[in-house]
């Protein structure tokens, strides 16, 4: 009996499929490694629509997408797919989620980034300087000596935030970063969930 092989082929689309089978005869079995199964052209994000060539990761309770204003690079965001206010107002469900999306995310920039650490934040509330309302949690890599004072980066998020609230209206265009290049990034952060080959071989 011939053993099994097993052939892995990548598709443009990050879509893997893994061929199970005795030679020459084969059986296809397929499943999606790391491309969203997007539901629609857009995610909502509080008041806003987010394109879903922007988001690069998805569980179903959660979401993460690219930055418009970064703070630093790889600063993304991760929010619940159901549009909640304020943590506490998160399902058990919905918090453990997000905080393992945001672990495995950060997990993965910080090595792409070349970074030593990490800042995860959420602005919860108005007050605390939300301009979103939307829970999402800021991931960002950081570098020693990125902030000259290190907690000056929780002021540049705040400040960010501001102009977006003033800039960001649904019937305005985006004039910060072009969605050409927020998508190559989401394109670059998608290809670091995928399955790895040498666990297949």
């Amino acid at each position: 009996m011939k053993p099994c092989h097993l052939l892995p082929c990548l598709n443009p689309s990050f879509s893997h499929r893994w061929f199970f089978g005795r030679h020459p005869s084969v059986r296809v079995r397929s499943f999606s490694a790391i491309k969203p199964q997007m539901t629609s052209e857009y995610y909502t994000f509080g008041p806003y629509k987010i394109s879903s060539k922007e988001v690069f990761y998805t569980t179903p309770l959660s979401f993460a997408f690219v930055n418009l204003r970064p703070v630093l690079p790889g600063h993304v965001l991760v929010c619940p797919r159901r549009e909640v206010k304020r943590f506490v107002d998160l399902t058990a469900e919905e918090t453990n989620d997000l905080w393992l999306a945001a672990k495995k995310i950060g997990g993965q920039l910080e090595i792409f980034h070349k970074a030593s650490s990490l800042t995860f934040t959420i602005q919860d509330g108005p007050d605390a300087g939300q301009t979103v309302p939307h829970v999402h949690v800021h991931i960002l890599p950081r570098k020693a000596k990125d902030f000259k004072n290190n907690d000056e980066i929780y002021d540049a998020i705040d400040e960010k935030g501001k102009e977006l609230k003033q800039k960001l209206n649904l019937d305005q265009e985006r004039k910060d970063r072009s969605l050409d290049e927020m998508t190559q990034e989401a394109d670059d952060y998608r290809k670091l969930f995928s399955i790895p080959d040498s666990l297949f071989l």
